[in-house]
């Protein structure tokens, strides 16, 4: 027997025991690492198809949070569009009021100044009368001296009244 030559009960033996292993095998064994092997190849599938859809899912949120922040740039810029209509709208309004109430104030002004005005005019007026009555009683009191121009005074007075109303 040498050992590079095997004898044939050797091979024999050998080839029953291989036999029976790889029935032995092929009955229990192989079905059940067949079994885990599938379930092993279903739960990596399944895994997949969980990581595609989670990287679905993760896109969308992406798509999703650069959609908001598009509608959030574009609230930013319609709110301070708003904002600075706003603020041209109450500067308007205020410049408005402000020449309004100006020139309120500038009619009231004039309005005073113009009744002022009239009433210093009145007071001349009346302290013009009194001095002209002042000078026309002091006037008539040299002139009226003598009872005879005092009665041509009078008649001539009563001639320019009557005159008048005919």
């Amino acid at each position: 027997m040498s050992l590079l030559t095997p004898d044939s009960g050797l091979l024999f033996w050998m080839l029953l025991c291989f036999g029976i292993v790889f029935f032995v095998l092929a009955k229990f064994g192989f079905p059940v690492i067949i079994k885990m092997v599938n379930e092993r190849k279903e739960y990596i599938d399944h895994s997949l198809v969980v990581a595609k859809e989670a990287n679905e899912q993760l896109v969308n949120l992406k798509a999703e949070g650069e959609t908001i922040l598009a509608k959030a740039r574009e609230e930013q810029v319609r709110i301070l569009n708003e904002a600075v209509a706003t603020r041209e709208r109450v500067i308007s309004e205020a410049k408005t009021q402000a020449q309004i109430e100006g020139s309120k104030m500038l009619e009231e002004v004039k309005l005073q100044i113009k009744a002022e005005k009239d009433d210093a005019i009145r007071d001349i007026r009346r302290q013009v009368a009194v001095l002209s009555v002042n000078i026309a009683e002091k006037v008539l009191r040299k002139n009226l001296d003598s009872e005879d121009e005092q009665t041509e005074m009078i008649e001539r007075l009563l001639d320019e009244t009557f005159a008048s109303k005919n």
